[in-house]
């Protein structure tokens, strides 16, 4: 049997792949198939209590950033770029 560590590894690495190949324009359906794949085993992580939801919404999470950047940046407010009507 594998450990948590190394079944948490194989996930992080499955996203990855399908992050990067969606973001390059891979085909949707080859890209629909990963998701499904990663779907798959995220289920049997969370049916095995090998995981907990958070842990894998938090993975999830830093492999977007780490493909796509950061979900929400912090703009800085300037009144003076307010157009007024």
């Amino acid at each position: 049997m594998r450990s948590k560590a190394e079944m948490m590894t194989e996930l992080q690495k499955m996203l990855r792949d399908v992050l990067a190949a969606s973001s390059a324009g891979t085909r949707y359906t080859r890209v629909a198939r990963a998701h499904g794949y990663i779907d798959g085993y995220m289920r049997a992580l969370l049916d095995l209590d090998v995981a907990t939801q958070a842990e894998l919404v938090e993975l999830v999470a830093m492999q977007r950033e780490r493909i796509a950047g950061p979900a929400v940046r912090v703009l800085e407010f300037n009144p003076d770029e307010i157009a007024v009507a």
